[in-house]
């Protein structure tokens, strides 16, 4: 896993950073490498980009960088996709079944899915509101002011109000990606990152927004010295914490499922279908 942070300064720019193609492709002379050591044919290779690539301008540049690297042609997928990818991703490996509907929640850099359904997803919605984008737009300070808060926790708030998903109709409320295991990780008082401690387990909604309000009135480097923190999360983790909590709030519900199987989980299951 390398955290490239394609989306950095993308919403003040309109465009991917040179510093962040240099970052994406480093990473990706990696898993080249690995393909080719593994004699991974090039039919089972599926590249998918998300809210950086559909939202930058100098997208193609990004895109050709991939096809000269991996022989194969990204895919740039629509909101909706990286949604319908990020449930099954979500829900497929959970060993207990949610009580129904569940909303999946998958915060990204640049976007954040909100995905109600049951067996499968039923209604969807990207909103492009993300770690990054949040932090990069509202949170200047170190720690943040109480102004940037309410104005950040505002813009995120806005978003819900015209998200088409609900998240008061769901039962179960099901977060995935690094915020929110970062987030659980703290919760849990982990004395170092483990995903086997994350994965599943079931937060109070008491304790998320306890953390959420722990975090945000940090430094950059009190996080830094959290034995659970990522060094590439804990300058982003304020804003990307504050949606969890907000959608939590909307939610109503009295705990977070936990998953670490995430989008990245669908796209490998899409792969074998």
């Amino acid at each position: 896993m390398r955290m490239v942070r394609l989306g950095q300064d993308l919403d003040r720019t309109g465009r991917i950073a040179d510093e962040a193609l240099v970052r994406a492709f480093a990473a990706l002379d990696e898993y080249a490498a690995l393909i080719t050591a593994h004699e991974v044919p090039v039919d089972r290779v599926r590249f998918c980009a998300t809210s950086a690539s559909r939202d930058a301008s100098n997208a193609a540049d990004f895109v050709a960088g991939v096809r000269a690297r991996l022989g194969v042609e990204p895919e740039v997928i629509a909101g909706a996709e990286e949604a319908a990818l990020a449930f099954d991703g979500a829900v497929r490996n959970l060993r207990v079944p949610p009580q129904e509907p569940v909303l999946v929640v998958d915060i990204g850099g640049g976007s954040t899915e909100l995905i109600l359904g049951s067996s499968a997803p039923e209604t969807a919605h990207s909103m492009d509101i993300g770690s990054v984008r949040l932090h990069e737009r509202h949170l200047h300070s170190d720690p943040p002011t109480a102004a940037e808060v309410a104005a950040c926790v505002a813009d995120i708030d806005a978003h819900l109000d015209a998200c088409p998903v609900a998240p008061g109709d769901a039962a179960t409320v099901v977060g995935v990606a690094g915020t929110v295991t970062t987030v659980a990780a703290g919760v849990l008082d982990l004395a170092a990152y483990d995903r086997t401690d994350t994965d599943q387990a079931v937060l109070a909604a008491d304790d998320v927004h306890a953390l959420v309000d722990r975090l945000v009135a940090m430094t950059v480097a009190e996080r830094l010295e959290l034995p659970w923190m990522h060094p590439g999360r804990a300058d982003v983790i304020d804003a990307g914490a504050l949606i969890l909590s907000r959608v939590l709030r909307r939610a109503g519900v009295p705990s977070l499922l936990v998953s670490e199987s995430d989008i990245l989980d669908g796209i490998a299951w899409s792969i074998g279908r």
